[in-house]
């Protein structure tokens, strides 16, 4: 029986303590380990790959935007839309619903001018009824849509001369300054209960800081040649002989306003337009409190505007009455029963849609079109409606 701490004779003899084995050691070189693999952040790489992609669709899209923005004006090239109104959809005789909603500016009115193109070279359209939302606006785009409008109405529209088409007007809440110019080719006036209408008249208007900068001792050299050519300079004030080079044109285009508005109301002449209409004495305080009397006086063409009923008591206007009733006038006047009235609508433009999502107005103001409104101007523009006339020449194209 063996024992591992009692060898037997056939086991190799166990060492004794004085035979203890040598041992050797044998030094290893080992190769020095290379050395590890840096490891790269994936982040960086991964960020600027993606601003890069960002950075490359912005100018795809802008450029994109751009093209489109070129071909896809206010009227341009795009077809409008026919919408029906009222009455039969099946009749061959229309009446179309003509539309002139805000300031009439140059560079504004491209959906009225392809309005009334298509109105004038439709055979089926016998009548057209102009609604009329406006305060007014530039003497030039005002007096341009009159002459357009004259041309619809004679069939004389160039390209499209067909049969004369009778217009009848529709105001709504405000047709007054140029609003009520651009009315005058119609043969009725039809004015809502609550309309504005009238302010027949002319103005030019100069912001001055000339005594704001004497004070503060700044101000502009003007090296000119000519007398008045530095007039209207918001630097300094005008002279007796520079104030009359304005109102001249001021008297001028005024007397135009009453040539236009005798010949489109038959019922009223230019003196007629300029005799008291309203004459009252009246009372009030001044600032002391003390009462003081005064005449209040109104002419038909004073500037100022006049209500609804005002206006058909003046003869500015034919009849109280509303869209229904002068599409009802417009078929009487060309002679049809059977009729459809229809409005023309403007198809969304990309533009349109993409600004929408985006709650980001259409036609935002660009520093390039800033210069226009500080331009000196006549207006046709109703009372307070100066800043209207100023922004949207702001925002004219």
């Amino acid at each position: 029986m063996s024992d591992f701490n009692h060898p037997t004779e056939n086991s190799p003899e166990a060492p004794g303590p004085e035979q203890k084995p040598a041992l050797t050691v044998i030094p290893i070189k080992s190769a020095p380990l290379p050395p590890a693999p840096a490891r790269s952040s994936g982040i960086l790489p991964l960020a600027f790959g993606f601003l890069l992609m960002v950075l490359f669709l912005s100018l795809g899209l802008n450029v994109f935007l751009f093209l489109v923005s070129l071909g896809g004006g206010a009227g341009g090239g795009i077809s409008l839309r026919e919408q029906h109104y009222s009455g039969n959809e099946n009749a061959k005789d229309r009446i179309a619903i003509i539309t002139m909603d805000g300031v009439i500016m140059e560079g504004m009115l491209d959906f009225v001018h392809k309005q009334i193109k298509n109105a004038a070279a439709d055979d089926s359209v016998k009548a057209v009824v102009l609604r009329i939302n406006s305060p007014g606006g530039s003497i030039t785009a005002s007096d341009d849509l009159h002459r357009r409008l004259q041309q619809l109405r004679d069939g004389t529209t160039p390209g499209h001369r067909s049969f004369k088409k009778p217009i009848v007007v529709s105001m709504g809440s405000l047709a007054a300054s140029g609003g009520y110019y651009i009315s005058m080719p119609a043969q009725k006036l039809f004015a809502e209960r609550s309309t504005i209408t009238g302010s027949i008249g002319v103005y030019a208007a100069f912001p001055t800081i000339a005594e704001f900068a004497e004070k503060h001792g700044f101000g502009m050299n003007i090296i000119k040649a000519g007398e008045v050519k530095a007039s209207g300079s918001i630097f300094k004030k005008m002279t007796p002989e520079e104030q009359q080079v304005w109102q001249d044109m001021v008297d001028q285009a005024f007397d135009q306003f009453l040539s236009v508005v005798a010949e489109g109301r038959p019922n009223l002449t230019k003196e007629q337009l300029r005799e008291v209409v309203i004459e009252k004495p009246m009372k009030t305080k001044n600032d002391k409190g003390a009462e003081i009397e005064f005449v209040y006086t109104r002419r038909r063409a004073d500037g100022g505007i006049f209500t609804a009923e005002q206006a058909l008591q003046f003869g500015l206007i034919d009849q109280i009455g509303y869209l229904d009733d002068a599409i009802a006038e417009a078929a009487k006047l060309a002679g049809i029963s059977d009729y459809e009235a229809f409005h023309y609508t403007r198809p969304p433009t990309l533009i349109d849609l993409l600004t929408a999502s985006q709650n980001v107005p259409a036609t935002a103001f660009e520093p390039k079109n800033l210069p226009k409104a500080a331009c000196p101007r006549l207006w046709f523009l109703a009372p307070q409606s100066e800043l209207a006339g100023i922004l949207a020449a702001a925002r004219s194209q």
